[in-house]
C-alpha cells in the first residue's frame, strides 16, 4: 500500500504562491484549482493518465460495448488456446474468453477501488481533522490510535479480518465478500489520509481567517466544516488519487491470496488467481488481466503526482 511517509510530502500541498507577471509586477492570483488546472492541462502524463482512466471507467460502465461475449462465456473445445483473431486474449483452462472476463472483470475492481478509497478518505479526514483542530490530549489519543493500525502489515490483517468472517468452507454471497475487502482495505490504511489531514489541519487553524471566525463567537463545527475542510481538503484528495490504485493492486493482492474476492464474481484478481498454477503452459492467463491491473494502477499514480505537483507551488 502507499507509503506513510507520504503524510510528510503533502503536509503543505495546497498553499497559494502569489503571481507575478514580470512586465506588470504582482497582481491577484488565479484561485488554486484554476492555478493548478493550467499547469495540469500542459502535462503530457497527466492527459495520458485520464484518458486510461477513462476508458476503464467506460469499460466498467458498459463492458458490453468492448465484448460480444458474457463474462460466463465457455467453451471446452477451445480450452487453453492461444490467443486470435477469434479470442484476442485467448482462452483459459476452462474454455473461458479471457479478453471477455478481463472486460468485465473491470467493474468488480473499480468498485472496490472506489468505494475502499471513499471509506478510507472519510475515516482519516474525519479523524484527523478532530486531532489536528482540538490538539492536546485528544490528538494524543487519536494519533496513538492511528499508528496502532498504521503499524500492522497490511496482508497480515487483511488475512486475520478475512478469515475471521470467512471461516474455511464458507461461501459468502458477492455483495457480502466486496464489503469485507472493501472494509479490510480502509480499516488498514485510514491512518495516513488520518496524517496528512491532521498535519494541514495544524497549519490551517493557525491562520488569521480561522482566528478570526473563533474571535467572532462561529461555532467549532462551523469553523471546522466552512473554514478549516475546504481548505485542507486538497492534499487528501491527490492521495485519494494515490490510494485508489492502490487499493486495486489490493485486491488483486486478497484474491490472488484466497481470501478476497472469489468465483462467481469476476475480477482482475481472481482471474489472476485462477491462473497462477497455469502459467507455465499457459501464459496469456494471467499476462493480460495482470497488464490491465498494472495499467490503471500506473495511471492512478501518475494522475496523483501530477496533481500533487500542480497543487504543490514549492513543487513547481
Amino acid at each position: 500500500m502507499t507509503d506513510p511517509n507520504i503524510a510528510a510530502d503533502l503536509s503543505h500541498v495546497g498553499e497559494v504562491a502569489p503571481v507575478t507577471d514580470p512586465a506588470n509586477g504582482p497582481h491577484k492570483p488565479r484561485s488554486l484549482w484554476g492555478d493548478a488546472w493550467r499547469q495540469l492541462r500542459r502535462k503530457p502524463l497527466f492527459l495520458l493518465s485520464v484518458f486510461i482512466i477513462l476508458v476503464v471507467v467506460v469499460i466498467a460502465i458498459a463492458p458490453g460495448l468492448f465484448s460480444s461475449r458474457a463474462a460466463d462465456f465457455s467453451d471446452l473445445n477451445h480450452a487453453n488456446e492461444s490467443p486470435s483473431a477469434d479470442a484476442w486474449f485467448g482462452y483459459d483452462n476452462q474454455g473461458y474468453d479471457v479478453y471477455a472476463r478481463t472486460i468485465y472483470g473491470a467493474r468488480a475492481s473499480l468498485l472496490v477501488g472506489i468505494f475502499a478509497t471513499l471509506l478510507t478518505v472519510l475515516i482519516g479526514s474525519i479523524v484527523g481533522i478532530i486531532a489536528g483542530y482540538y490538539g492536546r490530549w485528544i490528538d494524543s489519543v487519536l494519533s496513538r490510535f492511528g499508528d496502532i493500525f498504521a503499524g500492522l502489515p497490511f496482508v497480515l490483517g487483511a488475512i486475520v479480518i478475512l478469515t475471521t468472517f470467512n471461516p474455511p468452507d464458507s461461501h459468502p454471497g458477492e455483495v457480502r465478500i466486496i464489503a469485507q475487502v472493501v472494509g479490510s482495505i480502509s480499516v488498514l490504511t485510514w491512518p495516513v489520509a488520518m496524517r496528512i489531514m491532521r498535519s494541514a489541519t495544524l497549519v490551517a487553524k493557525q491562520l488569521d481567517y480561522v482566528k478570526a471566525a473563533r474571535g467572532l463567537g462561529a461555532s467549532t463545527s462551523r469553523i471546522i466544516f466552512r473554514h478549516l475542510l475546504p481548505n485542507t481538503i486538497a492534499p487528501v484528495l491527490v492521495y485519494a488519487t494515490i490510494a485508489l490504485g492502490a487499493a486495486i493492486g489490493a485486491e488483486a493482492t486478497l484474491a490472488y491470496l484466497g481470501i478476497g474476492i472469489r468465483s462467481p464474481v469476476v475480477s482482475w484478481g481472481v482471474e489472476i488467481s485462477d491462473a497462477r498454477d497455469y502459467f507455465q503452459n499457459v501464459p496469456h492467463m494471467l499476462l493480460f488481466p495482470a497488464g490491465f491491473v498494472t495499467i490503471t494502477v500506473l495511471a492512478f499514480v501518475m494522475l496523483g503526482d501530477a496533481v500533487r505537483q500542480a497543487l504543490d507551488p514549492k513543487a513547481r
